[in-house]
């Protein structure tokens, strides 16, 4: 079973006082367990979003200290702020990542609210998923009349606290109420304009957001139109999933569009820049660039570096830094600030930090492999070898692509790019994999075997580590000769004048292929269970064998032309 992971990103109302925000987000690394990716503090909106992420006890623990904090040090009588907000900590939403669902995450956050309100005496509602009535799913009806509408709000039956006071006491007076939620991941995204003007960047984000907004008699003045029941009838935006509002940042002296993507899979982020860029120019604006508040997945920037390359007819088969580097300069993420992508992107935050031989420089590569270790290995620099050819045989691919002249075969190659820089990746990933596969060897040798248990322990070990240690070069083998079909697509329907990168890639696959053949065979003559040695010998002799039919017909082809 995946290991539970839950992120929490609690909004609090402070975004001046660094030496208060520090203090308040510190608490979250007082709990074993829990990693403090994000603080991302606003001065004009004087709010922090904080982010962290862990397995869901502990970063229950970790809330529950934070907005403990953030009671101490806020006052919320003094609060002065553009965002929304009715509490020191406003909101506090939990969101799954991985090994567990939203209905999962909704019972750790009734159980945080029930903390929060017993042992804190801070009243608060639960929203989105966690939500317990229809009319408190929605965030903006939970903050309504913010803090100073709190008083007369605690005592409406109707907006009895799911959890504290419903009394305005003397504790709530400073602390004001908390919103706390299960729900998807959430992308808080501000697009700044060549304005001023709240209003016009209230007219965007009406012309945008899902709710859109409410119809007059006279369009935009006059009576509102009302239906059979009453309410005001309103005018839908053009994009589901995407709550948002036009406000003036004193901070940068512009106005923005400040959204919430709900949904990044129907809404994304580069969908909601572009349509907001259309409507700004519609009404005579400019936008001049994007800020991105908090954390964003790695699958968000890239889709938005591969929407960008389409628009300019070029190849996606890139690596994923220069998609990264598209992306940002495509939004304006670094319009107001520097944009660090291993600041921003979640993945690259939790990144183990175990040293891997791909994160070598070339030197540092060769001088290890060199070394008196026995690993790296041939298993290892079969990979290697394997993930250069196919690098060679993307690089043709992604050339012919903006080769002058073949403007309408750009797809083309850049879905053979694509499949190279699959390729490669796999490749790569391999290089370590094998490594750690021969570790794995050496670890089951050194088990103890004094007692019969100890021994056949043991020896169950070392023959599930030989198998496995047999299985990566097999999967050395597999890829690199998949790869093969990038280099001789290129061959024939590349650059010419490339055709001996292509071959040279070709060539070093075909050695990638025969190198790993060679661990496979001496590995497998280890193993007990003779039924899964001989099958794996078998399909790798396939294997081999094509790959050196391959390889003769690639030098034929090239000798041909050279």
């Amino acid at each position: 079973m995946n290991k539970q992971l839950i992120e929490c990103v609690p909004n609090i109302s402070e975004g001046r006082d660094i030496a208060k925000i520090n203090a308040i987000a510190s608490v979250v690394e007082t709990v074993e367990g829990v990693k403090l990716l994000d603080v991302d503090p606003g001065k004009a909106t004087n709010r922090t979003v904080i982010t962290f992420v862990g397995e869901p006890a502990n970063v229950i623990e970790a809330a529950f200290r934070l907005i403990k904090k953030a009671a101490e040090l806020i006052d919320m009588s003094k609060h002065t702020g553009e965002h929304p907000r009715f509490g020191a900590t406003d909101v506090c939403p939990l969101v799954p990542i991985s090994g567990i669902t939203l209905e999962e995450a909704a019972v750790y956050a009734h159980k945080l609210g029930e903390r929060v309100g017993k042992e804190l005496g801070i009243p608060g509602y639960y929203y989105e998923n966690a939500a317990t009535s229809e009319t408190r799913k929605n965030l903006a009806n939970c903050r309504a009349g913010e803090y100073e509408g709190l008083k007369e709000k605690l005592v409406n039956p109707t907006w009895k606290p799911d959890f504290g006071p419903a009394e305005f006491n003397e504790t709530v007076a400073k602390t004001g109420a908390i919103a706390i939620s299960a729900r998807d991941f959430l992308i808080a995204y501000n697009v700044n304009l060549n304005t001023t003007s709240t209003r016009r960047a209230n007219a965007i984000a009406f012309d945008i957001r899902e709710a859109g907004r409410v119809k007059y008699e006279n369009g935009v003045s006059g009576k509102m139109v009302l239906d059979k029941d009453g309410e005001p009838i309103r005018i839908p935006g053009k994009l589901k999933a995407v709550k948002g509002i036009g406000w003036y940042i004193e901070e940068y002296g512009i106005a923005q569009i400040s959204y919430n993507l709900t949904n990044i899979n129907i809404t994304p982020m580069h969908i909601a820049f572009d349509e907001s860029e259309k409507s700004a120019i519609a009404r005579g604006l400019r936008v001049t660039g994007s800020e991105l508040i908090g954390l964003i997945p790695l699958k968000a920037m890239l889709d938005a570096g591969d929407y960008f390359l389409r628009k300019q007819q070029r190849s996606l088969g890139i690596s994923e830094a220069e998609k990264i580097k598209i992306a940002v300069k495509s939004l304006g993420l670094d319009d107001l600030k520097p944009f660090n992508p291993n600041e921003k992107i979640i993945e690259y935050l939790l990144k183990d930090d175990t040293k891997k031989l791909i994160d070598l420089t070339v030197t540092g590569f060769a001088e290890e492999t060199a070394g008196e270790s026995i690993a790296p290995g041939g298993g290892s620099i079969s990979a290697y070898v394997g993930a250069l050819g196919v690098s060679l045989g993307t690089m043709v691919a992604n050339l012919s692509a903006h080769k002058a002249g073949w403007d309408d075969k750009w797809e083309f190659y850049s879905d053979w790019a694509v499949k190279g820089q699959a390729y490669k990746n796999k490749l790569l990933q391999l290089v370590d994999e094998d490594t750690n596969a021969f570790n794995k060897i050496i670890e089951g040798f050194r088990m103890p075997k004094s007692t019969d248990e100890e021994k056949e322990a043991r020896k169950q070990a070392i023959e599930k580590a030989t198998i496995y240690a047999t299985e990566i070069p097999f999967q050395v083998m597999e890829t690199a000769f998949n790869s093969m079909e990038v280099m001789q697509a290129m061959l024939k329907e590349g650059m010419q004048s490339s055709i001996s990168d292509a071959g040279v890639g070709a060539l070093c696959a075909r050695t990638a292929v025969v190198g790993a053949y060679f661990n496979v065979r001496i590995n497998a003559k280890d193993i007990k269970d003779r039924v899964f040695a001989e099958d794996i010998l078998a399909k790798s002799e396939v294997i081999y064998k094509k790959a050196l039919d391959i390889e003769k017909e690639v030098v034929e082809f090239i000798m041909s032309k050279v």
